[in-house]
C-alpha cells in the first residue's frame, strides 16, 4: 500500500509554525501571525533593497573617486612634464596642493613600503581616467606604477617624465560612505513605518469577518436566535456568511421543532391526565385512590414543566437595563414567603446597586430555579453578589445540604435527570429547573455551575455579562 503524501502547499502540522523562532514567540491570534510574517517579510525586503542601493552607491563613488584622483594626477603631471627640468621643483612648489595629495619628484621609482600593487579593477579605472585627458608627449600609462588602493585607503602613483626622474603623487582613498545622506535615511524610515501601519491595517481589515465570524459562533452557542451575519464583503467572506447563516437556520429550526413537539406532546397530556384523575375519583379503593392521584399529580407537574421549558426556549422578551441587587432580593423575600423553615436561612450579601442588562422576568425565573433547588434539597440559600470582574458579574448560590456527587454535578443539568438521593418524588421536582435556569443565562451571554463546597452543601456559581 503507498503511503499517502501531505500536499506541499501546506505546512506539515509538526513543522507549523515554523522553527525559526521559539513557539513561545509565536503570537495566537491570525491577525497578529500574518502581521508578523508581512512585518518580516517586508523587513528582509527593505534589507535586500538597501544593500542593493548601498552597493550600487559604493560602486558610483568608487567611480567618482578614481575619477578624481586620476584627472587630478595626469593634470599635475601634464604640467611638470612640460616644464622644462630645472624649474620642475619650484613649479612644485609653487602649485597649490589639492586636499588629500602630496606630490614629490624622485630619481627612482616610488618605493612601495607596507602598500600592495593596486588592485588591476581599481588600477584600470585610473587608466580610463588618464585617457580621458591625454598623456603629455611620448609619455605612456604602461610605464606608471600604482601601489595601494581603497582597501589601504591610500595609494601612490608614480610617473616617469620624459627626461628622467619620476613623479609621485600619493593620494588619500576615503571609504565610500553610502550613507551619508540624512534626507534619504529620514525618506527611508518615514516610508518604513507607512508600510508597516499599512501592512497592520490592511492584516487587520482583512481578518476582521474572521472575529466577526467567531463573535458570531459564538453568539450562537448562547442563543439560537441570534441575528445573521450580514452576507457582504469579498466573495470568500459572503459565501462563508452565507453558510454561517444557513447552518444557523438548520439549528434554529431543529431545536425550534424539538420543543415545539415536546411543548406538544405536554398539552396534548393534560387532557387525558385530567380524565384519568376524574376517573379515578370514583375507585371504591381508598388507598388505590390516593397512590393514583398522587401519580397524576407528579404527572401533571412534569407537564407543566415541560411546558414552562418550551415557553421559556421560545420567549422573545425585550433586554432592558435592571439593578441586579434589587433583583436577588425581590426571589429571596419570595421564596421565603413560601418557605416553611426558618426565613433567615435565606439571606443576601453584596453591593446594594449594580446595574445590568437582562431579559427581567427570564433571568428572575432562573435565579428563582437556583434558589428554590437550595432551599428543597439543602435547607437554606445565600445569595453573595460579587461586584464585575473581567466582564461578568458573579453570583454564588449556596446552601448546607449533603452536596451532590462529583460524576452528577454535569448531569443535573439535562431535562428530567434527578439524583435520587436527595430530588425525589415527595420534593416535587421533575428535572427541569437546573435546564430551564442554564438555558436563560446562556441565553443573556453568561453560564451556571455547580461545585461542593469543603465544609458540605453546594455552590451554584452565575456569570452574567456586566
Amino acid at each position: 500500500m503507498t503511503p499517502r503524501r501531505s500536499s506541499p502547499r501546506f505546512w506539515p502540522a509538526r513543522f507549523w509554525p515554523p522553527r525559526l523562532w521559539p513557539a513561545r514567540f509565536w503570537p495566537r491570534s491570525l491577525a497578529a501571525r500574518t502581521a508578523l510574517v508581512l512585518l518580516l517579510s517586508l523587513t528582509a525586503v527593505q534589507v535586500a533593497g538597501l544593500t542593493i542601493h548601498a552597493l550600487d552607491r559604493i560602486g558610483l563613488q568608487r567611480l567618482g573617486l578614481a575619477r578624481d584622483i586620476g584627472v587630478r594626477t595626469i593634470n599635475l603631471y601634464r604640467v611638470i612634464a612640460m616644464t622644462p627640468p630645472e624649474d620642475r621643483a619650484t613649479v612644485l612648489k609653487e602649485l597649490t596642493p589639492t586636499p588629500g595629495m602630496r606630490a614629490s619628484l624622485s630619481e627612482t621609482p616610488p618605493l612601495p613600503g607596507r602598500l600592495k600593487p593596486s588592485p588591476p579593477r581599481w588600477q584600470h579605472l585610473l587608466d580610463a581616467n588618464m585617457n580621458l585627458v591625454g598623456l603629455p608627449g611620448t609619455a605612456r600609462l604602461e610605464e606608471f606604477v600604482f601601489y595601494g588602493g581603497p582597501a589601504e585607503e591610500h595609494m601612490v602613483i608614480g610617473m616617469p617624465l620624459p627626461e628622467g626622474g619620476w613623479l609621485d603623487v600619493a593620494s588619500s582613498v576615503p571609504p565610500p560612505r553610502p550613507w551619508h545622506s540624512r534626507a534619504f535615511l529620514i525618506a527611508f524610515v518615514l516610508m518604513t513605518l507607512a508600510a508597516a501601519g499599512l501592512t497592520i491595517w490592511a492584516v487587520r481589515r482583512l481578518t476582521s469577518p474572521v472575529r466577526t465570524l467567531a463573535a458570531a459562533a459564538e453568539a450562537l452557542g448562547r442563543d439560537v436566535n441570534a441575528p445573521p451575519l450580514p452576507e457582504d464583503g469579498p466573495t470568500e467572506i459572503a459565501t462563508a456568511a452565507a453558510a454561517f447563516n444557513t447552518m444557523a437556520g438548520r439549528i434554529r429550526r431543529f431545536v425550534h421543532d424539538r420543543t415545539e413537539m415536546m411543548t406538544a406532546i405536554g398539552h396534548d397530556l393534560r387532557t387525558p391526565i385530567t380524565r384519568m384523575k376524574l376517573r379515578a375519583e370514583f375507585m371504591e379503593d381508598d388507598e388505590q385512590r390516593r397512590k393514583m392521584l398522587a401519580d397524576l399529580e407528579e404527572m401533571e407537574a412534569m407537564v407543566t414543566a415541560t411546558l414552562a421549558f418550551g415557553r421559556d426556549a421560545t420567549s422573545a422578551e425585550p433586554v432592558t437595563a435592571l439593578d441586579l441587587p434589587e433583583l436577588l432580593r425581590t426571589v429571596l423575600d419570595e421564596a421565603a414567603d413560601a418557605w416553611p423553615g426558618d426565613p433567615t436561612t435565606l439571606c443576601y450579601d453584596g453591593p446594594p446597586r449594580l446595574t445590568v442588562r437582562a431579559r427581567p422576568l427570564a433571568l428572575k425565573r432562573a435565579l428563582a430555579n437556583l434558589v428554590a433547588n437550595a432551599l428543597n434539597y439543602g435547607g437554606s440559600a445565600r445569595i453573595r453578589l460579587a461586584p464585575p470582574t473581567r466582564g461578568f458579574v458573579i453570583v454564588e448560590v449556596e446552601d448546607d445540604g449533603p452536596g451532590i456527587p462529583s460524576e452528577e454535578l454535569d448531569r443535573v443539568f439535562e431535562p428530567f435527570h434527578r439524583v435520587e438521593s436527595s430530588r425525589n418524588r415527595e420534593t416535587g421536582g421533575v428535572g427541569l429547573g437546573l435546564p430551564i435556569a442554564r438555558n436563560i443565562l446562556r441565553a443573556h451571554g453568561g453560564d451556571v455551575t455547580l461545585a461542593n463546597k469543603p465544609r458540605g452543601g453546594a455552590r451554584a456559581t452565575v456569570q452574567l455579562p456586566a
